[in-house]
């Protein structure tokens, strides 16, 4: 595979880089992510209208640009350097992956169009509370119904799932372990912002009380959709890698930048031998972890043309997931011990960027979830 980008896809990194530089300053960042809906409404316009980002791997037919996965994930690594407060993880990466791979040409038609045309706001809930991440951690309930199924359940880590305009939710037939995914309207279910330790990714706990979708809503519900929420949970993971690159990238900037004009003991920090071997350790790391990033999105890329790569898929988004995370985790920390005693003060941005990459770490399973679902695809067994 050729790692290198098209012209094309060059011009969007920079594009994408000078606009994010424009509205995504530190400044802009603290205040909105002081607030509880997270994001404001003016950037979010521009990101969907004037930017048109949604579209990016919406296949024309629906009103996208049909692009690829390598050129949503250089979007995602320039927000991820930026820390961008706004619903695109949550509806590029879970609620178009979901219409996607699980969706009707009916419903894609409805839902990808509005929110090609609209802007609208998607996201997915499928995990209840505790330290699980993957399939087995979906207990909701539905029972079907002569118009369509009823929904019990709670869901939690709903990334904005208090702002989302439509939530696409996966639940389990009552009685038996197959799994189905829905579309309910947000007016329909309880949500509760919950705060958490990165004020950058607003999470949220959903409740639905014998909620009634009618059939047209209900995605799959014929056989076991286990292996498609897999499949947009990988897709999903190799979003936040990519996001990830870019917290490494930026945590590595940001520190050179410091240390080439920090003074100790009359000489510049950077010049020190030490400083520079830390250093080269971040950018083996962000390196290490770009290959991983956009290897990973050749094999999604190859997925949604319709290949037969469903094992591939998950294998890379695990392998890009728990390297690029650990790898982000590392360069935050490092930033911190190289920028000294101010490293982690509120003034300086550093703490911002430590903060996303632990809690990315954990979210959607740890390197060591992700390293023992690798070793399952390689054993052959059931993931």
């Amino acid at each position: 595979m050729d790692f290198s980008f098209n012209e094309d896809q060059l011009l969007i990194a920079e594009s994408a880089t000078a606009f994010l530089a424009n509205v995504s300053s530190s400044e802009a960042v603290r205040s909105t992510m002081a607030t509880e809906r997270g994001f404001d409404d003016a950037l979010w316009s521009r990101i969907t209208q004037e930017m048109g980002w949604q579209l990016t791997h919406i296949p024309e037919s629906y009103d996208g640009l049909g692009l690829g996965y390598v050129e949503l994930c250089i979007l995602f690594e320039q927000m991820g350097q930026h820390l961008v407060c706004a619903p695109f993880l949550s509806t590029a990466a879970l609620g178009i992956n979901a219409l996607l791979l699980a969706g009707t040409d009916a419903q894609k038609t409805e839902h990808l169009a509005n929110i090609a045309n609209n802007g609208a706001r998607y996201t997915l809930a499928y995990s209840a509370a505790g330290r699980r991440w993957g399939v087995d951690s979906v207990t909701a309930e539905y029972e079907l119904t002569d118009s369509g199924a009823v929904l019990n359940g709670e869901y939690h880590y709903v990334v904005d799932g208090h702002t989302a305009d439509t939530l696409i939710v996966a639940a389990r037939k009552k009685g038996s372990n197959d799994l189905a995914l829905f579309i309910v309207a947000a007016q329909d279910v309880q949500h509760t912002w919950t705060p958490t330790m990165d004020q950058t990714r607003k999470l949220a706990k959903v409740t639905l009380d014998n909620v009634a979708v009618a059939t047209s809503s209900i995605l799959k519900h014929e056989g076991d959709a286990s292996a498609i929420l897999s499949q947009i949970l990988a897709l999903t993971n190799i979003a936040i890698a990519a996001e990830q690159l870019g917290v490494a990238e930026k945590s590595l900037n940001l520190t050179v930048d410091y240390i080439a004009e920090r003074k100790q003991f009359g000489r510049v920090v950077g010049s020190f031998q030490g400083m520079k071997h830390k250093a080269a350790d971040m950018m083996n790391k962000v390196e290490a972890a770009r290959s991983a990033v956009y290897y990973a999105a050749c094999i999604a890329d190859e997925f949604l043309q319709g290949s037969t790569l469903g094992s591939e898929l998950e294998e890379a988004a695990s392998i890009a997931k728990a390297y690029c995370c650990e790898a982000a985790f590392f360069n935050a920390g490092m930033a911190l011990q190289m920028h000294g005693g101010v490293g982690f003060t509120w003034e300086y941005d550093v703490h911002l960027y430590f903060k996303r990459a632990k809690a990315a770490q954990v979210s959607f399973g740890d390197s060591t979830f992700h390293k023992e679902h690798i070793a399952k695809i390689a054993l052959g067994e059931s993931v």
